[in-house]
């Protein structure tokens, strides 16, 4: 009888257990809006990384991806998130330098870092987080994590074989300091949306673009328009942040806000790695269609860095661009990267 009370008892009480700790489960549900494609390298990884998340979280953060310009257009994707429409923006900080040039430094330094684990090792062992986040959160947004493809390629439909190939071409620019390092060398740039770079590239409106890798550019068809490309990548190296309101970000659990950071680190290691293989598989095949690739030399590349270094400067307007570019200025000359 005693045997059977406390068996009983035990019963109850881990039945009690199950039901408080189901109770007590928190769920996380955000809408997240990429402005890649579904079909391309980074598009699909965005969804490896929501596959990861929905996985660690045993179903407890429920993710809602949207792909292109599914709800905004690519420079949009940030405002949408800041006024509640989404909840996390997965592009990148260069489209919002109209905000604040600082966010130039947030993602791509054109030509400062060469390798996706350079970049990422400033934000990993540099205090990083902490460094972006003092931007990020003068707008309400909390900094989660990069993703970096890697060097891109430019497409164009005429040859860009060196600096001077660069005189009079008019091509697609993302937004910011870019677009100043390219007029340095003679180039007309275009502020378009990335998603509008293949029509505009069709309807000859642009002779080329700086959209993406030279697999995401071949996934877009822009190669088939553009037979002329470099290869290896060296003007521009973005990385793509995750970003979430703040609100959304300081009420979810801390172990929701873990797996999120960890998902993201691990989706910066799978997409360098599938675009670097992605890349090499892309070059043997463009070669073989017929597509130009264009590997440039030292000294022209020199002619670019040089550009590019005047171009920080230039574009580091505000306090705090000036001191998020000493940061990564500090760093790559500490690892010698730099002189």
């Amino acid at each position: 009888m005693y045997k059977t009370a406390i068996r009983t008892a035990v019963a109850g009480a881990a039945a009690f257990a199950l039901t408080a700790g189901i109770a007590a489960a928190q769920t996380t549900k955000l809408r997240i809006h990429t402005h890649f494609q579904p079909n391309n390298v980074s598009g699909e990884m965005a969804g490896v990384f929501k596959k990861d998340v929905e996985a660690m979280s045993g179903g407890d953060i429920a993710i809602e991806l949207f792909y292109g310009d599914a709800i905004v257009k690519s420079a949009e994707i940030f405002d949408a998130a800041v006024t509640g429409i989404i909840d996390c923006d997965m592009s990148g900080g260069s489209y919002q330098t109209g905000k604040n040039p600082a966010f130039q430094f947030t993602g791509d330094l054109a030509g400062g870092y060469t390798k996706p684990y350079e970049q990422m090792s400033w934000l990993l062992h540099n205090n990083g987080y902490d460094a972006l986040n003092e931007l990020y959160h003068t707008y309400d947004m909390e900094f989660v994590g990069w993703w970096i493809p890697g060097p891109e390629s430019l497409s164009s439909t005429r040859p860009i074989r060196n600096a001077d190939d660069f005189k009079n071409w008019k091509f697609r620019s993302p937004p910011g300091m870019i677009t100043g390092v390219f007029k340095a060398l003679g180039a007309s740039p275009i502020v378009l949306d990335f998603n509008e770079v293949f029509t505009s590239l069709e309807t000859g409106i642009i002779e080329g673009a700086d959209a993406a890798s030279l697999a995401v550019n071949r996934g877009m068809g822009i190669y088939d328009i553009a037979k002329h490309t470099n290869y290896p990548g060296f003007h521009s190296m973005p990385a793509d942040h995750l970003v979430c309101r703040k609100d959304v970000w300081d009420a979810m659990p801390k172990p929701h806000q873990a797996i999120l950071k960890v998902a993201m680190q691990a989706l910066a290691l799978k997409t360098a790695t599938a675009v670097e293989v992605a890349n090499a598989r892309a070059a043997k095949e463009l070669r073989a269609q017929g597509v130009n690739l264009y590997a440039w030399s030292d000294a022209e590349l020199a002619k670019y860095r040089a550009g590019v270094k005047k171009s920080w400067t230039d574009f580091a307007t505000t306090p705090e661009a000036k001191k998020l570019l000493k940061n990564h200025i500090d760093f790559l000359t500490d690892l010698g990267l730099m002189q």
